[in-house]
């Protein structure tokens, strides 16, 4: 059984994950896979419309530290990650791509976005999961809580930026992707901080965005072997 079993894996199947492992290393195939099982697990909670404990419980904590100065820049943080400026960034990068004639990037960076917005859209109207009202807020956000539009956003934009940039300028990949990681997390904990997200919504947002957007970017090296 087991030699009939080690066969069929590989004759059928290592040939057709073979590329993928290559393309993304097992790190990020076991990384991809490990927060699949965490969004499941918060996908099933959120269904059933459990509560999770913690929830509340993070958001009056950051909220004891709220003032003048922190309000003032937690909105400009959140603020790069709001449509209007998300639009903005994503033109610019799109006409930056085409004018150096980088099109297989420009199709993939257009579809990593659209895909994003249509991710977002869907899974907010799927779940539909209320938004936190614990304290007046700052700001007024109409659309439902679960996942984080702001933190799936900004993985698929601003990391899809971080990888181009780290793939035509590798001496300073690293401070790309440094300060890449900072900026998405200071969005996400803008949005707790303002209290118009449950921390599990940043969680998953941050889950699916980084899932779409390592999909992309295999689909985009796949493309360039090929």
């Amino acid at each position: 059984m087991l030699r009939r079993i080690s066969n069929f894996w590989l004759r059928h199947i290592h040939p057709r994950l073979a590329p993928l492992i290559a393309t993304i290393g097992i790190v990020g195939l076991a990384s991809c896979l490990l927060i699949l099982f965490i969004l499941a697990k918060l996908a099933e909670e959120v269904l059933e419309r459990e509560a999770f404990a913690f929830d509340t419980t993070f958001l009056l904590w950051l909220h004891q530290f709220a003032n003048p100065n922190l309000d003032n820049l937690m909105l400009f943080i959140t603020n790069l990650g709001n449509p209007s400026t998300v639009v903005i960034v994503a033109g610019i990068t799109v006409l930056l791509l085409w004018w150096r004639r980088y099109q297989e990037e420009t199709k993939a960076f257009v579809f990593a976005c659209i895909g994003g917005l249509i991710l977002n859209t869907g899974l907010k109207l799927f779940f539909s999961k209320p938004r936190p009202e614990l304290w007046h807020q700052l700001i007024s956000e109409k659309s439902f809580s679960f996942p984080s539009g702001h933190a799936l956003g900004s993985m698929v934009l601003y990391g899809f930026i971080a990888y181009e940039l780290a793939i035509h300028y590798p001496n300073f990949a690293k401070i790309f992707y440094s300060w890449t990681v900072i900026l998405i997390a200071a969005i996400g904990i803008s949005r707790l901080y303002l209290g118009v997200h449950w921390p599990t919504d940043i969680i998953a947002g941050y889950g699916v965005g980084f899932l779409w957007l390592m999909i992309c970017i295999t689909m985009l090296k796949l493309q360039r072997l090929r």
